[in-house]
């Protein structure tokens, strides 16, 4: 094998080239989503961005010069009060989205319906966002502005991005109307579960937790049927105080009737319960890498 191509798998096997590859894509992301469904249409949902709407609308100014203008001081005073805790990508975030907005501020808008424009921009930042949280990075914005707030204030880290937000979206309340407040704060919320999905990714599996008196039987089972493993933990009934044994197994959603069917088979009487486990980590399941 050439240097040149072990020099490409190194490369694409760096964490740190990953991680700035989320946060470029990420913003990207949300600077397209900005454009074409949010901006347009005057849906603010928080945030420096939402802030740079607000401004356009009254001043003309373009949202990007807004963010930078925010951007920066607001890294820099970070970086003073709380120290180095941002580092190198928080700051390439603050420089590079706005950058990004400037670039595709031309992009045609798709819809003119605050409704969709809301939904799916809510869905296209929650991507852009989620990558750049899995670069661990950050774009600035209302993060930095949240935790000097905390500094000062006391109030807390969650309470205080809660209250920036609200900030900017009452603010778009008086400047576009009411109505576009309540398409933002839809567009929030679908943001923020967006970040969710693409944190723990799409993919379910299934956790079983079986209390019963035949661990040995039914662990076999599972283990030759199931081919899964299973944990096995000692526990005390709270009302018989007597010994019990809980299994606990983890599998995909395809074999939740094959698992009932050998829960059925061994211990009728068993206790089971059945949830969903998101990104499964290990052996047989999702890699950590």
């Amino acid at each position: 094998m050439s240097q040149h191509i072990k020099n490409r798998i190194k490369l694409s096997n760096n964490p740190h080239l990953n991680e700035y590859f989320y946060l470029i894509s990420g913003s990207l992301i949300v600077a397209i989503t900005f454009n074409v469904f949010l901006n347009p249409n005057g849906i603010a949902p928080g945030g420096i961005s939402g802030l740079s709407t607000i401004v356009q609308f009254k001043l003309g100014i373009e949202p990007a010069y807004t963010q930078w203008a925010l951007n920066i001081p607001l890294f820099i005073a970070g970086l003073m009060i709380l120290g180095k805790r941002f580092g190198i990508k928080t700051f390439v975030g603050s420089i590079v989205l706005p950058l990004f907005i400037f670039l595709t501020k031309d992009f045609e808008p798709i819809t003119t319906s605050l409704l969709l424009a809301s939904v799916y921009g809510g869905v296209g930042v929650g991507i852009g966002l989620g990558l750049v949280f899995r670069g661990k990075a950050s774009t600035g914005g209302t993060d930095l502005a949240a935790q000097l707030l905390h500094k000062f204030t006391g109030i807390s880290l969650g309470g205080a991005i809660l209250v920036m937000d609200g900030l900017v979206v009452f603010t778009a309340g008086v400047v576009f109307g009411p109505e576009n407040a309540l398409y933002a704060l839809i567009s929030l919320f679908i943001t923020s579960k967006t970040i969710d999905m693409v944190q723990i990714g799409l993919s379910y599996a299934k956790m079983a937790i079986i209390v019963s008196d035949h661990k040995e039987k039914l662990a076999q089972a599972i283990l030759q049927e199931l081919d899964r493993g299973v944990t096995i933990v000692n526990a005390t009934g709270g009302f018989t105080g007597n010994d019990k044994h809980i299994l606990m197994v983890v599998f995909p959603q395809n074999e939740i009737t094959k698992l009932k069917e050998i829960i059925r088979s061994i211990d009728p009487d068993g206790f089971v319960i059945v949830s969903n486990a998101h990104e499964v980590l290990g052996k047989g399941f999702k890699s950590h890498f």
